[in-house]
């Protein structure tokens, strides 16, 4: 197995010094390179990879800088500040340690030199060169119950970067040779030292060079392609169609293989839609079933009805014909269910059910004008029965309507006040909660 510092960065390398330089060459080398990479001091889109740099710049300068940890470092290499070897200075962990715990071994850590390629990749047991995907672009995409019932097919114009057919993806003109980048010596990409975190050792990474895009290779201004002017990428329009399936559901994700940005020698990304449904103000869904509630009159709770109850997210009208021919009645909070009218399941023709719940909207006050209304609507009622037995003491009381329980308990303090009990059960399925008093 390699050790650490077959595949440490050489601190020495990363200010561009030899190993015989002095501390006042040690020290420019530092200002020079903090001054080149400097976050502040690059492109936006450099300032990942500069920042990686300036941090590297500082760490080789504080190691090589001081006369101690110098000795060390050119005798041991980083492993003299790993305590398990024995050196002990700071009480980082063992780099190897890390490493296999991470990456299942460092034979499995693929791109750094010296060591295996993880299966399939370039470098790998096969020795095969798979070329990279790009990366892909990922959105939500809301869609109402009715789009996911009935299934919807929708365009959209997309623009993305495709590979400049002029210069075939090189970035220069006919006949233009390329010279190898100078900041990552034409490999596409720079070992770099990161931080892992706080009290643990730099750790060596491999991130695509900023300066070549990762190509390796670079044109001069005037040998550049003139249609994408050494971009090696140009601007296209397309139009898309995305198709979502009647009974998709919300967090499905849409896959267009192969529709995000193109960059030469790679595989082209995906744009992935991940679906959010809208919400319904009547249907409520759970998988292939559909909920709603049922509005009835009092005297269609006590008779029956035959007429349609709702409209369908197909624009169907849904009839229902409730005969009571043994007097049975509907009452709050019962369930109809409709089989076969809730969504569609993917790839069937079966669908889920519809659940109904009843909901009784009873008269509004004074719909009984006199006396004689009240009687017939006593006569066609069953008598009220009393189960609690008469005593012999009964006294006539007056009472006041109150819309909910508020007022019972209110300030006394008492976690059963305003009908908490009840609201508990309902809420979390158990039974009486008991506060701190």
């Amino acid at each position: 197995m390699d050790t650490v510092a077959d595949v440490e960065i050489d601190l020495y390398e990363v200010l561009g010094i030899t190993k015989g330089a002095s501390k006042v060459e040690i020290k420019k080398a530092y200002h020079k390179a903090a001054l080149a990479h400097h976050p502040d001091k690059v492109a936006e889109d450099e300032r990942v990879e500069a920042e990686v740099r300036f941090k590297a710049a500082k760490q080789a300068y504080e190691i090589l800088h001081d006369d101690d940890k110098r000795h060390l470092y050119d005798t041991h290499g980083m492993a003299a500040f790993d305590p398990s070897r024995g050196h002990g200075m700071g009480g980082e962990p063992d780099m190897e340690d890390i490493l296999a715990q991470m990456f299942g071994g460092m034979g499995g850590f693929g791109g750094m030199p010296g060591m295996g390629g993880m299966g399939g990749m370039p470098g790998g047991p096969q020795g095969r060169k798979v070329p990279r995907k790009g990366r892909s672009v990922e959105q939500e995409y809301e869609v109402t119950l009715e789009e996911l019932y009935k299934g919807k097919t929708t365009k959209f114009a997309n623009t993305k970067n495709v590979v400049c057919q002029t210069c075939k993806g090189s970035g220069g003109r006919s006949g233009a040779k390329a010279h190898a980048c100078g900041v990552c010596n034409g490999q596409g990409q720079n070992h770099v030292l990161r931080q892992m975190g706080p009290g643990m050792p730099a750790m060596v990474t491999t991130v695509p060079c900023g300066t070549c895009s990762g190509s390796g290779e670079l044109f001069k201004d005037k040998e550049r392609c003139k249609k994408c002017k050494g971009k090696k990428v140009v601007e296209s329009k397309n139009v898309l169609e995305l198709y979502i399936p009647r009974g998709a559901r919300r967090g499905e994700r849409i896959v267009l293989a192969g529709e995000a940005d193109q960059l030469p020698d790679q595989e082209p990304g995906d744009i992935i839609f991940t679906l959010e449904e809208a919400q319904h103000d009547v249907f409520d869904r759970a998988g292939s079933d559909l909920k709603a509630e049922l509005k009835i009159s009092l005297v269609e709770a006590l008779t029956g009805f035959n007429r349609v109850v709702l409209t369908h997210l197909d624009g169907r009208g849904i009839q229902l014909n409730v005969k009571q021919p043994n007097g049975k009645v509907l009452r709050p909070g019962q369930v109809l269910r409709i089989p076969g009218e809730g969504m569609p399941i993917k790839r069937s023709d079966a669908r889920g059910d519809l659940y109904l719940t009843v909901d009784v909207e009873f008269p509004e006050d004074g719909w009984l004008k006199n006396d004689a209304a009240v009687q017939k609507v006593r006569d066609a009622l069953p008598s009220a029965t009393s189960k609690i037995p008469k005593p012999e003491d009964v006294e006539e009381v007056e009472f006041v309507f109150e819309d909910d329980l508020d007022g019972f308990g209110a300030g006394s303090g008492d976690p059963r006040a305003g009908g908490g009990w009840e609201d508990d059960d309902d809420e979390d399925g158990g039974g009486p909660q008991c506060a701190t008093q």
